[in-house]
C-alpha cells in the first residue's frame, strides 16, 4: 500500500499549483469586481468559454499523463520522452488551430449567445487577449502531464508561484493603469494572464531541459513526428478530451442561462464560481493524484492495491474539505467582500456561496471516484458516465433557469445533481467493472 508520505509528496505540489492558479482567478475577479458588474459578469462568460476550449488540450495531456504514468510504473523510462515530445508538438499545433478559430468566430459566437450588449462587448474585449493563452496554457498542461505522470511534481510549485506573482503584479498595473501602464480594465486582466502563463512555460522548459533527473526520459531527443505514438495517446485521451469539452461547455451553457436572468445574477454567479473553483482545490489535487497513482499501480502489477488506495484518498478528502466547507458556509459575507465592495452584490452572492460550500463535499468525492476510472485507462467508460450525467445536469439547469425560473442559488443546486450521479456511477464501475483487464 502506498504510504501517506508518498501520497502527500505527490499531492502537495499539485495542490499548490491549483491553489496559486486559483489565486489568479480570485485576483482577476476581485479586480474586475471593482471595475463594474458588467466586467465581472463578462469575465465569467469569456473565462468559461476559454476554459471549454482549453479543456480539450488538458484532456490530451491527461491521456499522455496516464500512459506516462503506466510506463513509469513499468520502469520503461526510455518510452516517456517520445510520448512527451510528440505530444508537445501535437498540442502546439492544436493550440494554434484554436487560436485561429477564436480569431475568426468569437464575435459570431458571443453575438448569438449573449443577450446583453454591454456583456457582449466586454466579453469580446476580454477574449481578444485571452485567446493567446491557448499556446502557453497548452504547453503548461503538457508539462504538467509529464511531471505528474513521473511523480516528480515539485517544479509545479515554482511554476505556480511564478504564474501567480506575475499575474497579480500585472493585474494591479494594467487593470487600473498603475505605474504608468495604460488603464485597460477587463482587457488588462486577460493580457496579464497571458504573460503570466508564458513566464510559466519558459520556466518549465528550462527546468526539464537542465535538470539531470529528467535525462533518463530523453525528453528533447525528438527525431520525427511519430503518428503511431500520437494515435496511441489519442486512443486514451480522445474520450477525455470530448468529456472535458462537453463538461465545461455545459458549464458555459449554465452561465449563458444565468446571463439571461440579468447582469446582477451573472455577477453574483461569477463570485460563486470563483469561490467554487477555489474550494475544489483539495479534491482536484487528490483526484489528480488518484488518476496517476492508479495508473502507476496497475503498471506495476499491483491491482489489488487500487481500491484500498482510493478509499484512503476519500478519507483524506473528507478531512480536508469539511472544515473549509463549514467556514465558508457560516461566513459567506467575508469571502464575498474579497470580490466586491457593493453591499447589494454581496447580499445577492451569499445564497450562491452557501450552496457552493455544501456542493464541495459532493465534488471532492465525485471527482476522486471519477478520476480513478480515468486512471484505469477506461476513458470510454468515463466518457459515457460524463455524458449520461450531463443529461440530467442540463435538464435541471434548463428547468430552474428557463422553464420555471428560480433564484440563482437554486440553479446552482445543479452541482448536487452532477456530482451525485457521476460519483455513484463511478463507484459502481470501480466495484463491478472489468478495469483490471485493461491494457494500454
Amino acid at each position: 500500500m502506498l504510504s501517506a508520505k508518498n501520497i502527500f509528496n505527490i499531492t502537495y505540489p499539485v495542490f499548490l499549483t491549483l491553489l496559486v492558479q486559483n489565486v489568479i482567478n480570485v485576483t482577476d475577479t476581485a479586480f474586475l469586481g471593482r471595475v463594474s458588474e458588467v466586467a465581472l459578469g463578462a469575465s465569467a462568460i469569456g473565462g468559461v468559454y476559454f476554459l471549454a476550449i482549453f479543456m480539450i488540450g488538458f484532456g490530451f495531456s491527461q491521456g499522455s499523463q496516464i500512459i506516462i504514468g503506466r510506463r513509469n510504473g513499468e520502469r520503461d523510462y526510455a518510452s516517456i520522452g517520445p510520448i512527451f515530445s510528440n505530444g508537445m508538438i501535437f498540442i502546439l499545433i492544436l493550440s494554434v488551430c484554436f487560436l485561429l478559430f477564436s480569431s475568426v468566430f468569437n464575435d459570431r459566437i458571443m453575438k448569438y449567445l449573449v443577450s446583453s450588449d454591454q456583456v457582449y462587448h466586454a466579453s469580446l474585449e476580454y477574449l481578444y487577449w485571452r485567446k493567446w493563452s491557448f499556446i502557453f496554457a497548452f504547453i503548461n498542461v503538457m508539462f504538467r502531464g509529464l511531471l505528474v505522470g513521473v511523480t516528480k511534481t515539485g517544479a509545479l510549485s515554482v511554476s505556480a508561484v511564478i504564474t501567480a506573482v506575475v499575474n497579480i503584479i500585472l493585474d494591479y498595473a494594467m487593470v487600473f493603469g498603475n505605474w504608468g501602464f495604460p488603464e485597460m480594465g477587463i482587457a488588462g486582466a486577460a493580457l496579464a494572464s497571458v504573460i503570466a502563463e508564458a513566464c510559466s512555460s519558459v520556466y518549465l522548459f528550462i527546468y526539464t531541459l537542465l535538470n539531470r533527473k529528467f535525462q533518463k526520459y530523453k525528453l528533447y531527443e525528438w527525431k520525427r513526428f511519430d503518428f503511431k505514438i500520437i494515435g496511441h495517446v489519442l486512443e486514451i485521451s480522445i474520450f477525455i478530451m470530448f468529456q472535458f469539452f462537453i463538461s465545461i461547455s455545459t458549464w458555459f451553457v449554465f452561465f449563458i442561462f444565468i446571463e439571461r436572468m440579468g447582469e446582477r445574477a451573472l455577477a453574483a454567479t461569477n463570485i460563486g464560481r470563483s469561490l467554487y473553483v477555489m474550494l475544489m482545490i483539495p479534491g482536484s489535487a487528490l483526484a489528480t493524484t488518484v488518476s496517476t497513482l492508479v495508473s502507476n499501480l496497475i503498471g506495476a502489477d499491483r491491482r489489488e492495491e487500487v481500491l484500498p488506495f482510493i478509499n484512503k484518498i476519500l478519507g483524506v478528502a473528507l478531512l480536508l474539505v469539511t472544515p473549509v466547507l463549514l467556514f465558508t458556509y457560516f461566513f459567506p459575507e467575508l469571502f464575498a467582500s474579497i470580490y466586491t465592495n457593493s453591499p447589494d452584490l454581496i447580499k445577492a452572492s451569499v445564497p450562491v456561496m452557501k450552496v457552493v460550500s455544501i456542493a464541495m463535499l459532493f465534488c471532492a468525492i465525485g471527482s476522486i471516484l471519477f478520476q480513478a476510472v480515468s486512471g484505469t485507462g477506461n476513458t470510454k467508460t468515463a466518457f459515457a458516465l460524463e455524458v449520461g450525467t450531463l443529461f440530467f445536469y442540463l435538464a435541471f439547469i434548463y428547468y430552474t433557469a428557463i422553464i420555471n425560473p428560480q433564484p440563482v442559488s437554486v440553479v446552482w443546486m445543479s452541482e448536487f445533481v452532477y456530482w451525485s450521479i457521476l460519483g455513484v456511477g463511478s463507484f459502481i464501475y470501480l466495484q463491478k467493472g472489468k478495469w483490471q483487464l485493461k491494457v494500454i
